[in-house]
């Protein structure tokens, strides 16, 4: 296994899994900070050391699996408490079983034991705030959306927004604690007041431009989300999932039951 390693802006790199999940790392001159730490199959301290040999922190953007379990390999982490019980569900040992299945789907070799086995730290409260690294900040702002806990990070100093699974081109709203789509929306859509230029989604290594981001919550209007079809996600075909096309390669996946019609 591997990961690999994306300088998209100065003193900002994106750090890509073979389970197609991404991790943030922003260096600045005094500190670093880490913005979510994946599944966990894979040790990022030693990627980590090598491209900075600065103390550094780690964040959780909210409490999903695929951004929280790879926590494991450090002594302390940050999240918004309001995600605090998705947390403990996505670590629990059910929740590994299933993805040491994927990883072995994926022909990806994984000591099993220790994966099972590993302790977790228990996030530390996480609130807004701006972290100054030096010579680059991370605001942490709070938004729920994809989750109660979940939050964005915006780096003034790149005009860039770290948005996590609030906007993927491939969006997901469907989840037991994920809010109603048009709440979801209002929500997000607040961010469009920062002087952001650039995006960086937790599922996709490269780059996208502002405009892909607003052209996907133009296009999820209330009337897309009444006639948005029903789609069937493999695991969730309890849930009621419709499935939005607000633009050019975007989709929007979110639970009709919740909708505020």
């Amino acid at each position: 296994m591997a990961i690999t390693v994306h300088p998209v802006l100065p003193g900002v790199y994106h750090l890509s899994d073979q389970m197609g999940v991404c991790q943030t790392l922003l260096v600045g001159e005094r500190e670093a900070l880490l913005v979510d730490a994946g599944y966990g199959l894979e040790d990022l301290r030693p990627v980590i050391a090598r491209i900075t040999q600065l103390p550094y922190r780690l964040i959780l953007t909210h409490g999903h699996h695929d951004h929280v379990l790879g926590a494991r390999w450090f002594p302390e982490c940050y999240m918004f408490p309001e995600d605090r019980e998705d947390f403990a569900e996505y670590t629990a040992a059910p929740t590994r079983k299933r993805i040491l299945a994927s990883a072995k789907n994926n022909g990806l070799a994984v000591d099993e034991e220790a994966y099972l086995s590993a302790a977790i730290p228990e996030p530390r409260p996480l609130s807004e705030q701006t972290i100054d690294l030096g010579g680059l900040t991370a605001q942490i702002i709070h938004v729920p959306a994809h989750t109660p806990g979940s939050c964005v990070v915006y780096v003034k100093e790149r005009q860039l927004l770290l948005t996590a699974d609030d906007w993927n081109p491939c969006t997901w709203a469907f989840f037991p604690k994920a809010l109603p789509a048009q709440v979801f929306r209002s929500n997000v859509t607040k961010l469009f007041s920062l002087p952001f230029e650039n995006v960086l989604c937790s599922h996709r290594p490269s780059l996208y431009p502002r405009a892909a981001m607003q052209a996907f919550f133009d296009g999820i209007t209330d009337e897309a989300l009444k006639t948005a079809p029903r789609v069937i996600i493999g695991g969730w075909e309890h849930t009621n999932t419709h499935e939005a096309t607000p633009a050019e390669g975007q989709v929007f996946v979110f639970d009709y039951d919740k909708l505020q019609l």
